[in-house]
């Protein structure tokens, strides 16, 4: 998954979350839980809606790293209810407790963006199977990784994962250029054929000229479903899919996003599935002790 892919790159990243949490120590379990007292937790979905949970491997990961043994009980992308156990913990209860917060923070997250993710891909299915439902870049900073896997898992398409992906020429890059032709040309001049490019466009007439121009994928920007269909046919009325894609943004929800699909483009990013989801309940409890 782009940059931050390896093992070591996330357990970094979750030691980082653990640091900002921890502080110099628990200085309440510390001080009332005895020391070296061994016990056995599980993690629980507490929602009231039915969800799809993800985390799992990364909250293990967390337990892994304040010397717990931890177990998935599911795989990321299962099915949830309210009072499915999706983990098992052993450890001291001091360890537990120590990664209790971060652990359940990011299943919670993570949860959430596989679940609108998926409600998203459902939809959408059932009017054009063949679009893709992508991610977006407004993440929260630290979170980036964990964000475009949660959507993966949701079913959807994680899109760009840094700046350096792919060229994406947006509003204000052609504001500062001199006609979205050149602008593509010296992006292709510059990156040649192995790099994709994108550019955003306004209106039905810089998305032909865009495509004329040579790009991977067009973007109609904030285009009304019925701007979009008719973008999209002029498109397609002079490159096919193989030649060039065709990417509707901006303001698109549950609530109207069966009419974006009606349009028949071949991506529909969607900035709410990580700026906006809604967390899923999970909680921890110790069950015993040894």
């Amino acid at each position: 998954m782009g940059a931050f892919s390896s093992y070591l790159d996330v357990r970094k990243l979750i030691l980082h979350f653990l640091q900002e949490d921890i502080g110099t120590g628990d200085i309440t379990s510390n001080n009332v839980v005895p020391n070296h007292t061994v016990v056995h937790a599980t993690v629980a979905c507490t929602s009231p809606s039915s969800s799809i949970t993800c985390g799992l491997e990364e909250a293990k990961t967390v337990f892994d790293i304040c010397g717990c043994n931890a177990q998935p009980a599911l795989r990321d992308g299962s099915a949830v209810r309210k009072g499915d156990i999706v983990m098992n913990i052993i450890g001291e209860a001091r360890s537990v407790l120590k990664a209790e917060r971060t652990a359940l923070n990011l299943i919670m997250r993570m949860s959430g963006i596989a679940t609108i993710t998926r409600e998203f891909v459902n939809l959408t299915h059932k009017y054009y199977p063949e679009v893709k439902i992508a991610g977006t870049r407004k993440t929260a900073p630290g979170l980036r990784y964990f964000d475009k896997k949660a959507i993966s898992i949701g079913g959807g398409y994680s899109h760009r994962m840094r700046l350096d992906d792919m060229v994406l020429i947006k509003d204000n890059h052609l504001a500062a250029a001199e006609s979205i032709e050149r602008t593509i040309q010296t992006a292709r001049d510059n990156v040649g054929s192995a790099i994709r490019i994108e550019c955003e466009v306004k209106s039905i007439e810089e998305a032909v000229r865009a495509a004329n121009a040579g790009v991977d994928v067009v973007m109609l920007d904030n285009f009304s479903p019925s701007e979009a269909e008719r973008g999209v046919r002029a498109i397609r009325e002079l490159h096919s899919c193989d030649e060039v894609e065709i990417e509707l943004s901006g303001g698109i929800n549950l609530g109207n996003v069966i009419d974006y699909a009606k349009a028949k483009p071949n991506i529909i990013s969607v900035g709410y599935l990580t700026h906006s989801s809604r967390a899923i309940d999970y909680s921890l409890s110790i069950l015993m002790k040894n």
